[in-house]
């Protein structure tokens, strides 16, 4: 069953580091970088490495996307300012 567990496990974080890959608009892709985060913690943690599971929770779940989607959001604003 541990076995199991460990390659569904390793099957998602797959298809959704595929699916950040592939999606072309940035502020989508850094939702999908969100998703991606939040099965890479549940992989660390059935990994048995609670610790990194955590870490990899707050980082890769939540701070990195926001500072992408504000980035975006700055770029795109100071786009739309230079072609008035």
């Amino acid at each position: 069953m541990d076995d199991a567990l460990v390659v569904v496990a390793l099957l998602l974080a797959a298809a959704s580091a595929t699916a950040a890959v592939a999606v072309r608009d940035p502020a989508r892709q850094a939702l999908v970088l969100s998703l991606l985060g939040l099965v890479l913690a549940v992989l660390f943690t059935v990994l048995q490495a609670p610790d990194v599971g955590l870490s990899q929770l707050a980082v890769g779940s939540a701070v990195t996307p926001l500072l992408i989607l504000l980035s975006v959001r700055k770029v795109r604003r100071r786009g739309k300012g230079e072609t008035r």
